[in-house]
């Protein structure tokens, strides 16, 4: 069976914290990250196998009822994804710095997997919308043409929902820079 990552969004914080505690009673799920948002949202984000995951997510989905904003399941997500979360991603060597910027919690994760697939890329960290007023952060990694590559992939399959706020390459990224995002 493949992994997969399953995200859902609430406009609520108790209703968000009772779907999670259904969600983790429902499926083997693996709970990556379950807390509150901005601008007064909750997120919640699970892994396991790709049927446990959507089972989990399912429920979480049924349990917030109109108070779950939006849902996703990665099916087959790329192994860099959960450390970009988590923030456990190593910083040495940051030769172009690519930057994606999207509307939601949500897309930002889509937007972490469909660069780390596009492209040799190295994923630094995927924020998610705590001081962003609810959008998310990609930041990646690698020469100049890949990280050029991942932000265009980024652009093109999440550009058409909507997704994408803005983004940029920053060539050869200045050291003081780079410490600033650490």
């Amino acid at each position: 069976m493949s992994k997969a990552i399953g995200l859902i969004e609430f406009n609520t914080t108790p209703v968000g914290m009772e779907a999670t505690d259904a969600m983790l009673k429902a499926s083997e799920v693996r709970l990556v990250f379950s807390s509150p948002i901005c601008p007064g949202k909750y997120i919640t984000l699970v892994t396991g196998e790709v049927d446990a995951v959507r089972t989990a997510i399912a429920k979480g989905e049924g349990t917030g009822g109109i108070f779950a904003l939006d849902a996703h399941v990665l099916p087959n997500v790329h192994p860099s994804v959960v450390p970009a979360l988590t923030a456990t991603s190593e910083w040495e060597d940051v030769r172009s710095l690519g930057v994606v910027e999207t509307i939601c919690a949500v897309a930002a994760v889509r937007a972490g997997d469909i660069a780390a697939k596009a492209a040799n890329v190295r994923l630094l960290e995927i924020r998610l919308a705590r001081g962003l007023g609810g959008k998310g952060i990609l930041l990646l990694t690698g020469d100049l043409g890949s990280v050029e590559s991942s932000v265009e992939a980024c652009r093109r399959q999440l550009g058409t929902e909507g997704g994408i706020a803005s983004a940029v390459v920053i060539a050869a990224p200045h050291k003081a820079l780079v410490s600033a995002l650490l």
